[in-house]
């Protein structure tokens, strides 16, 4: 005997197989409740100001949720701030969940700053200097010396160049020259002539004066190799290739300050102290010789920062901080200059010596200050690098050589790192950026 077939009809009389449907109960939905314009200000924006221990500004009554007459009315005791974040499911300030865990306080009240970026501790008054972070900034403040972090470059004192000749030819001038020198003082002492000896210092002679032409016009021969060097266009550069930019720079992330004068936004600075040795007196360094001067205190810094060409127009940057090898040739110009008769007239270069632990000796001194502003035309010299779209220009792996000019009787010079040149008269052509 076959089972019956279950049939229903519906609402419009069609007759239809298989049981009817249960309608199922529909759960309520909850309304979010209407958030009102705050304008941007977080002091009117609830549980986000709560977050970062903002006082909120109460709202009106109006602004609250409805109020229900069936209410417990115990619920009127609850405070707002109270509210649990079950009630508000599309709240983001809160995550309600098991596995949203408890929400993390901060450690002091936050701040707002006028781009509206919160940043924690106080609001402080004056702009904030960049490359300082926590306490190497307060120290910085209180010493006025500065204290850059890992990202700025603290340059040595001199620029690293030299001669560079291959050990092979010198050890063959060597030996060539000390058999000269025996065949010519046998000769001298057995056969009573001085002709071998004479060809010999014929040839030394000559050397000689070209090692001190070298060592006297050396700087000022790279210098000139410097300004002759093309230009390069970074259009058409490729990855690689050592180029010479001039343009205009600008900072980076850490824009720096000179310490003396307080020339702000500067790509590199410089300030040094000198002092002049007579007869007997105090040397500056192991290297100070009598009657000069020579170099008692050091302070050069470069950072990363942006150049853009005069030729393309490209922006690139020149990766200059975190140690990299930099070989900077700007002329500092003297901004003190202290004798026995005005040394107590310069309050400011006294405060200045006893912020770096400096003794005010009774000798001459001179303070030198030099620096590249942002804006100034500056001349780079580096290798080409391009990662992800960004045009770089870094140090050279290698020394680079400048070659033989024998027009001006010069060896080959040798100079390491990246090199930065900037014209004499720093503030001016100095352009706004």
């Amino acid at each position: 005997m076959g089972s019956r077939i279950q049939s229903h009809q519906l609402s419009n009389g069609l007759l239809v197989s298989g049981r009817p449907e249960q309608l199922k109960e529909r759960q309520p939905t909850m309304s979010a409740r209407a958030v009102p314009y705050t304008g941007g200000d977080i002091k009117k924006s609830g549980e986000l100001g709560k977050m970062f221990d903002i006082p909120v500004l109460e709202h009106s009554s109006s602004s609250g949720p409805p109020s229900h007459p069936n209410s417990n009315p115990n619920s009127k005791q609850q405070q707002p701030s109270r509210i649990s974040s079950s009630s508000q499911p599309n709240s983001g300030s809160v995550r309600s969940g098991s596995n949203s865990g408890p929400m993390r306080k901060s450690s002091g009240p936050m701040s707002l700053q006028p781009t509206g970026l919160i940043t924690s501790g106080p609001l402080t008054s004056g702009p904030r200097r960049s490359g300082h972070l926590g306490q190497p900034e307060q120290a910085s403040a209180v010493s006025g010396k500065a204290a850059y972090g890992p990202a700025v470059t603290s340059v040595g004192e001199g620029v690293r160049f030299g001669f560079r000749v291959s050990k092979a030819v010198v050890w063959v001038v060597m030996v060539v020259l000390a058999m000269g020198l025996l065949v010519g003082a046998f000769l001298m002492v057995a056969v009573k002539k001085a002709v071998v000896l004479g060809a010999v210092g014929a040839v030394v002679a000559p050397m000689g004066l070209g090692l001190v032409w070298n060592f006297i016009w050396g700087r000022k021969g790279l210098l000139g190799f410097m300004r002759r060097y093309p230009d390069a266009e970074l259009r058409g550069a490729v990855d690689g290739q050592y180029v010479k930019v001039t343009g205009v720079v600008t900072c980076g992330s850490i824009p720096l300050e000179s310490s003396y004068q307080r020339v702000a936004r500067c790509v590199f600075v410089s300030t040094e102290l000198y002092e002049y040795k007579g007869w007997g007196g105090k040397s500056a360094n192991p290297k100070h010789r009598c009657f000069s001067w020579g170099c008692r205190h050091s302070e050069k810094h470069v950072a990363d920062f942006y150049i853009s060409d005069f030729q393309s127009g490209l922006r690139a940057l020149v990766k200059a901080g975190y140690g990299a090898k930099v070989a900077p040739f700007v002329k500092p110009a003297t901004v003190v200059d202290i004798t026995k008769e005005n040394r107590d007239l310069s309050p400011s270069f006294l405060r200045w010596l006893a912020e770096r632990n400096l003794s005010s000796d009774d000798c001459i001194m001179r303070l030198k200050e030099g620096y590249i502003k942002e804006g100034s035309t500056v001349s780079v010299m580096g290798i080409v690098r391009r990662h992800d779209n960004v045009l770089m220009i870094v140090p050279p792996s290698e020394p680079i050589s400048t070659g033989c000019q024998w027009s001006r009787c010069l060896l080959p010079t040798y100079v390491e790192g990246l090199i930065l040149t900037c014209d004499d008269n720093q503030n001016a052509d100095v352009v706004p950026v």
